[in-house]
């Protein structure tokens, strides 16, 4: 990864991946990047950024795809308050797609109940963006001393 020609295409790939229903994170490869080359942070960022909203993109065609094969098993009281939790919030529901565990199927959810892809994609790319630039950031600060010999 420290080729930035390689290490970006690279760090799209994990991030496209980390967005579907795989459980992988893309943090430490992006932070590994930018560690290796501090002048990328901006591209690196934006690169992880698309990558993972593309992949929540997929994960909520995913989810549209399913929904009538999903159908039949929504009775639950829980699955019901929570369908109806998103049902009322909408496509900003989708900033909440960074969060581990939850984030993912969140997407999921979003397309099986058909929620307009474009605003749930936006509000996906926002809460993805601002996730990678806090985490990186905040990496880098706690972790400051270059790799560098």
């Amino acid at each position: 990864m420290a080729l930035p020609q390689y290490g970006l295409s690279t760090l799209f790939v994990v991030a496209f991946i980390s967005a579907t229903l795989l459980p992988m994170g893309s943090e430490p490869a992006l932070f590994g990047l930018v560690k290796l080359n501090p002048d990328l942070f901006w591209m690196a960022i934006a690169v992880a950024t698309a990558g993972n909203t593309l992949g929540g993109a997929v994960t909520w065609a995913m989810g549209w795809g399913t929904h009538k094969v999903a159908s039949q098993y929504n009775s639950s009281r829980t699955h019901l308050k929570a369908l109806e939790w998103l049902e009322r919030i909408g496509p900003k529901a989708c900033l909440l797609a960074w969060l581990p565990i939850i984030g993912d199927p969140l997407c999921a959810v979003a397309g099986w109940l058909k929620l307009p892809f474009w605003p749930c994609f936006f509000y996906m790319g926002i809460g993805k963006l601002i996730r990678y630039v806090v985490m990186t950031a905040g990496l880098l600060w706690f972790f400051p001393g270059g790799l560098h010999t």
